[in-house]
């Protein structure tokens, strides 16, 4: 055989691999469970939001919350995290005129060095929170809207089923072009490296979670010293997964149905930097694992094309069987994403130009982190994690 058709061949062999061995990642059925009954006594709980910069989106997502019909007492501390845009004003203005939920807002200042911005934010939100006394913390992003059975649901969720850490990945804005070309595939390549259901297993085979919305146990956050064990996190959220997991927690993890995101991405650049600006920290930095990675993408996700058109082109039929065979098997494990998404199907095949645009995104972030530039973030920079003091 030719080396094209091995090339073909091995990239089938991981499709087949991916299809059954992968946890089933390309199913999107993974949602919030629903006990029999609610809990007797709701517990009492704090929403939390770390906002910088957010003026704009807030008064579609704010009054979400403040409307929350919720049995338990409930109350939404939004941490103003240095916004020059007005935030403070008008996240005020917005409780004076839609009422609902109680609301507080807190502006700590600047981050300490060795410390992310959210992180920080956070850090006093839930110090805030704590004074307050609550069984549970919802952790969500300024620009995540909830359903009014949000946090009902969340709360019925985790105290029947014993959960620690509760976990909706928001359903993201798809409207522009680019959006439907990349923030389908970006959910798929998640749920890939993290297969919900390894995540929601008794025996967990993975740990994440989805930042935008998390419910957490504020007894497990603090024995978990969440957010100082992790002040230096970029990807806060998987970093937070795995904190609550060694404190012994158990974590649930899926699709929502009831939690979109508003942020628009509606030009290719503000696409490019939502992925560039943590692809290389989710590599930890590391040269090594980003050449796997740039090779792993080409053999999983550009030889199958490659090798059909190349195969036909030179007559090689066992590339192009093995090719056409590994690119519609990638095709199909993509469908239901784009389902969920309630995108036409025509996308699908598609995926190996996204694939690489996502290869592309990652070399950036490499480029950037070397020449200093890092993670960055609303005016913020994270180049290289300073060592931030033990307290």
């Amino acid at each position: 055989m030719s080396p094209l058709a091995w090339i073909a061949i091995a990239s089938l062999v991981v499709w087949c691999w991916l299809l059954l061995g992968q946890g089933f990642f390309w199913r999107t059925d993974q949602r919030l469970p629903a006990p029999v009954d609610g809990p007797e006594a709701w517990p009492a709980v704090v929403v939390v939001v770390p906002a910088r910069d957010e003026a704009e989106v807030l008064p579609l997502s704010l009054p979400s919350l403040l409307a929350q019909d919720y049995p338990g007492r409930a109350e939404v501390i939004l941490v103003d995290d240095g916004s020059t845009d007005g935030t403070t004003v008008v996240a005020e203005d917005l409780s004076r005129r839609h009422g609902g939920l109680p609301l507080a807002v807190v502006r700590p200042g600047e981050p300490e060095p060795g410390w992310t911005g959210k992180l920080w934010a956070l850090r006093h939100g839930m110090a805030q929170a704590r004074a307050r006394g609550p069984e549970f913390l919802l952790l969500t992003d300024a620009d995540i809207a909830h359903e009014p059975d949000s946090l009902r649901r969340l709360v019925a969720a985790a105290t029947g089923h014993g959960l620690d850490l509760v976990s909706q990945m928001a359903r993201l804005r798809v409207a522009s072009g680019w959006e439907r070309l990349i923030v389908p595939a970006f959910v798929y390549f998640f749920c890939q490296l993290y297969p919900f259901r390894w995540i929601n297993r008794r025996r967990p085979l993975a740990t994440a979670a989805a930042g935008g919305c998390v419910l957490l146990r504020s007894e497990t956050a603090a024995r978990a010293r969440v957010p100082e064990a992790i002040r230096q996190a970029v990807i806060d959220d998987v970093s937070l997964a795995r904190a609550v997991r060694r404190a012994g927690g158990r974590l649930w993890l899926g699709l929502a149905d009831r939690v979109d995101s508003i942020r628009p991405y509606p030009r290719w650049g503000d696409l490019w930097r939502m992925v560039s600006r943590s692809a290389y920290a989710q590599l930890r930095h590391n040269p090594l694992l980003l050449a796997g990675t740039v090779a792993g993408l080409a053999l999983v996700y550009l030889a199958p094309p490659v090798t059909l058109v190349a195969g036909i082109l030179t007559g090689d039929g066992r590339a192009a069987w093995a090719g056409g065979l590994a690119w519609a098997v990638m095709a199909g494990t993509y469908l239901p994403m784009l389902r969920y998404y309630r995108q036409p199907p025509w996308l699908a095949p598609l995926l190996p130009f996204t694939a690489l645009l996502y290869l592309l995104m990652t070399v950036d972030s490499a480029v950037q982190h070397h020449r200093g530039r890092g993670a960055a973030w609303k005016g913020r920079t994270y180049a290289r994690p300073e060592a931030a003091p033990d307290r």
